[in-house]
């Protein structure tokens, strides 16, 4: 419809995954090199997650256009299929004929088997891609395993590109999975762009689509990026939306009310769980609106201007400096002898609502053996600086909770639609214990699931002096305590000194890794977390940790 009205070759921000618009920034060039290196690699599974839209499936359509004529592909896009299914589409894509009466899960494993040995035989080499793996059913991941074990006597002959949302990693962390998990040679998670590549990326569609830079000033690219969190797909939603508004308006360039407006069409148009602050007690009424505001300016890393750490928990500064447990500590990293049977997620009848964000806070504060006083200071984060913690929101999936491995206070519905406020205290790959209420409950994971907003808050305790996320080139006492509490999990001893330097980014990026994080290297709130749950005696949240 604007198309001509700007003047355009086609749409800039189309939201098909055309190879021609990727926009390759730091983290797609990473995820590219790991595909690459696949391609290259002598057989297993690659695996590429990434939240919805970040750009996946574009970057596998991208690698698709580099590869030599040597290399046969099979894609798939829709893996919602049974074991004989996907073997008989894994067959038509490699143009393998199988008639009506040969059907059967043997008859088309041998009739791959024998088509992949015959073009090994002329030097070609095959690779299987699964978009949206994590639709993927136990068995037919299994299946994708066995195919696997295709081989001659000195190489594989498939390679298997695993493409899905953050949800696969952890089907693949499951007790079940792991001798499918085990054969992953290289794993990569997508995240999203920053505020400096949003800018880039608008600019790059732009000029792909033969547009003037100046139809979308840089300066309001700002506020698509704070509406998007850096999502490439809403950010094209945004943009999209944007210039339409401007054709309608008879402007020549987008403007700040057009991008508000258009902010509000999407998300009206795209609903996405609540983002406001809401451990606010429901109770405190009177001053809520007052808490509402403060509470957002502390968001993500609650802090305070001077945070000193318990007196009694830390080391020196320069050590690093777990939180230790109480001398009678809530247990919650060892698994019952025999578990409870689930029972489906409410929250207690004779326990007022309205308590919920109190209780769930008190539960939580309980498992460091710190006091939560609701009616002193009302808003829960500023009660944990004022104990030497620090407290981080966040938004995510189960896997994310998988990651960080410690309590958290969640955000829940019921099947009334009323929200409401819960202790997440033990979790694995089959159920999850909560404390709801006051009253404990074990419920199944898709119970938590299908109630879960995808909200959550951690307490943790930060390093001395520790303000904003580090990064190479820095300079500080935090540094060198990040020193000490990579040494503690790598083992590799330095000279303690307080530069961030590129080896010490390294060792950063391999920790990430290992931890399952995007291996950016910049040391933030989530990275610092995992180096505490690794270095200290905090209580853990996943009671089930094999595979």
């Amino acid at each position: 419809m604007y198309k001509d009205y700007f003047r355009l070759n086609e749409m800039p921000f189309s939201i098909a995954p055309d190879p021609r618009f990727l926009f390759m920034s730091d983290r797609h060039r990473e995820a590219m090199a790991h595909l690459l290196y696949g391609v290259q690699g002598e057989g297993g599974i690659v695996l590429l997650t990434g939240e919805v839209g970040t750009g996946k499936t574009t970057i596998c359509r991208s690698l698709l256009e580099q590869l030599p004529e040597h290399i046969d592909v099979a894609f798939i896009l829709n893996p919602r299929m049974s074991v004989e299914e996907l073997l008989q589409t894994i067959c038509e894509e490699f143009h393998i004929k199988i008639t009506a009466t040969q059907r059967g899960i043997k008859t088309f494993v041998d009739a791959l088997n024998a088509q992949l040995l015959a073009a090994h035989a002329e030097g070609h080499r095959a690779i299987l891609i699964v978009d949206e793996a994590q639709n993927l059913d136990a068995t037919v991941l299994e299946q994708l395993r066995l195919l696997t074990n295709l081989e001659t006597n000195t190489r594989k002959l498939l390679q298997i590109f695993l493409i899905g949302q953050p949800e696969l990693q952890g089907m693949l962390a499951k007790p079940e999975m792991r001798q499918v998990a085990q054969r992953v040679v290289a794993r990569y998670h997508l995240g999203n762009l920053n505020q400096s590549e949003a800018n880039t990326y608008v600019a790059h569609r732009l000029r792909i689509a033969g547009a003037s830079p100046l139809i979308f000033p840089e300066a309001l690219v700002k506020q698509v990026y704070r509406a998007s969190n850096g999502v490439p797909r809403l950010i094209n939603l945004i943009c999209d939306r944007a210039l339409l508004g401007a054709y309608v308006q008879g402007q020549q360039q987008v403007t700040s009310p057009i991008i508000r407006q258009a902010i509000l069409e999407v998300f009206a148009a795209t609903p996405r769980k609540p983002q406001r602050a809401w451990f606010v007690s429901a109770g405190l009424v009177a001053v809520a609106t007052g808490i509402a505001i403060l509470f957002v300016t502390q968001m993500n890393d609650t802090q305070s201007n001077k945070i000193v750490p318990i007196a009694t928990k830390v080391a020196a500064a320069s050590a690093v400096a777990p939180a230790q447990a109480a001398s009678a500590p809530l247990v919650v990293t060892s698994p019952l002898p025999v578990k409870p049977a689930t029972t489906p997620l409410k929250w207690p009848s004779d326990v007022p609502l309205i308590n919920s964000d109190a209780l769930a806070f008190q539960s939580l504060f309980k498992l460091y053996d710190v006091d939560f006083n609701a009616p002193s200071i009302p808003i829960p984060c500023q009660q944990a600086v004022a104990k030497g913690l620090r407290c981080y929101e966040g938004r995510g999936g189960l896997s994310d909770l998988f990651l960080i491995d410690q309590p958290v206070v969640l955000r829940l519905t019921s099947s009334d639609g009323k929200a409401y406020s819960a202790t997440l205290t033990a979790l694995d790959h089959q159920a999850a214990t909560l404390v709801v209420g006051g009253i404990v409950q074990h419920v199944s994971l898709s119970d938590l699931a299908n109630a879960w907003l995808g909200q959550f808050v951690v307490i943790w305790n930060a390093p001395p002096n520790f303000k904003s996320e580090l990064k190479q080139g820095q300079r500080n006492d935090t540094v060198a305590w990040m020193r000490h509490a990579m040494e503690a999990v790598d083992g590799i001893h330095d000279n303690g000194s307080d530069v961030f330097d590129a080896a010490l980014e390294k060792r950063v990026r391999a920790f990430q890794l290992i931890e399952g994080m995007q291996p950016d290297g910049l040391v933030g709130s989530r990275t610092l977390i995992r180096l505490n749950v690794r270095n200290s005696n905090l209580p853990h949240l996943v009671t089930d940790k094999k595979g």
